[in-house]
């Protein structure tokens, strides 16, 4: 009964996150279309425009896009934390074993991509942006591998989502070590007190998600005031709700599958569509060939399929993983180049990197490039691999 449970929890996550991907890729097409359009100046006021109130206690006026980046991308990370927590409960990171060769693929896959990007513009003005490259689109991978259905194992789809959480799981402690301002120890206190009573509910057995959301967003509140992105009260508050290993449908479950449509089909396209707006410019093009266009670009496409491969290659041989049932090594290079996918988070760090607005459109360009060849060549090398498996038989 638990296997079923896990089996169907993963393929409901599989589902939303294929249909979500689609949804995301009509959104980029959408906000690219009203970047270079007359449309841009109104839309660009949209995003200007404040919502909300202040009080001489309360700050909570902010632009549609601050909402949209700190207010609807924190729910996006509460749905990550709640997979990540899962995910080491009862599923693919439960076990060393079980979390050994995701867990390597996703740390070669981030330290190889932010080591090229590195090298290539250390010493520049965009020497910051070295966590672009690490991340991975968990929508949009794994909306790739769904296109091939049964031909590739089953197993090579859940150790992608596997890959792409802890990968996740990284890009969320670079934001939070590295991309943080200046932080003010007093909203940081408040927002470690409301930690302490949500560990304190979990500890007691309260079961009821409104006594966690409730106080959940105060822990947003100040942890946005402190100087921390805002982001990570999501993946705290998801570290807190109850979960459990048996057949039993624990809360964070319940909330898991309550966010997991909204999530991938309404605020993933709703950020894309905010921050996308490319406007392609003379010299764009010939910008792909700058250090930041050439750090992005290499540390996707090839950083990532290097270092997920080697990585996974390597613990297999030191025998710490094994590979996941029914792969051969060609599978895990075409997932090591699906993993180079980082759209979604790679530009949320991009505007996280760069005040400069040059740099940012620069960066989402150069990581829609990137993203658009390693989704294609990740594809190619899986039908490839499954073609000579029908050569042979």
């Amino acid at each position: 009964m638990l296997r079923k449970i896990n089996l169907d929890t993963f393929k409901e996550f599989l589902r939303s996150g294929q249909i979500g991907g689609v949804i995301l890729l009509i959104s980029v097409v959408i906000s690219l279309l009203i970047a270079n359009s007359s449309l841009f100046e109104g839309f660009a006021s949209l995003l200007h425009y404040e919502i909300g109130f202040n009080t001489p206690n309360i700050e909570l006026k902010y632009s549609t896009e601050l909402w949209i980046n700190d207010g609807l991308m924190a729910i996006f990370f509460l749905l990550v934390g709640l997979e990540i927590k899962r995910e080491i409960v009862e599923g693919e990171l439960s076990s060393v074993k079980k979390a050994a060769m995701p867990v390597f693929a996703a740390l070669g896959g981030m330290l190889v991509p932010a080591l090229i990007y590195f090298l290539i513009n250390r010493g520049t003005l965009t020497a910051s942006g070295w966590g672009i490259p690490m991340a991975t689109d968990i929508a949009f991978a794994l909306a790739v591998i769904s296109m091939l259905g049964k031909s590739v194992p089953a197993s090579l789809k859940i150790f992608l989502a596997a890959l792409a959480i802890v990968d996740d799981l990284g890009a969320i402690l670079v934001i939070a070590i590295f991309y943080t301002g200046n932080v003010h120890v007093d909203q940081l206190l408040y927002a470690a007190g409301i930690l302490a009573l949500l560990v304190l509910f979990n500890r007691f057995g309260v079961k009821s998600l409104v006594f966690y959301l409730i106080p959940g967003l105060f822990l947003w509140y100040f942890i946005h005031h402190s100087g921390i992105h805002a982001t990570i009260a999501g993946v705290l508050l998801a570290f807190t709700i109850p979960t459990n290993n048996s057949d039993a449908c624990s809360p964070l479950e319940k909330l898991e599958h309550f966010l997991a449509k909204p999530v991938n089909m309404i605020i993933m396209p709703i950020f894309a569509l905010a921050n996308t707006l490319i406007h392609f410019e003379k010299g764009m093009v010939e910008g792909l060939g700058s250090s930041l266009g050439l750090g992005i670009i290499i540390g996707l496409v090839v950083g990532k399929t290097v270092g997920i491969f080697s990585f996974s290659w390597l613990s297999v041989k030191l025998k710490w993983a094994q590979l996941p049932s029914g792969a051969r090594w060609p599978h895990i290079l075409g997932l090591g180049m699906l993993g180079g996918i980082g759209f979604t988070m790679s530009v949320f760090i991009a505007l996280l990197s760069f005040n400069d607005v040059y740099f940012q459109s620069e960066a989402k360009f150069s990581i829609l490039i990137a993203s658009f060849f390693a989704g294609v060549g990740g594809y190619l090398i899986l039908v490839s691999v499954n073609e000579k498996k029908r050569t042979k038989a």
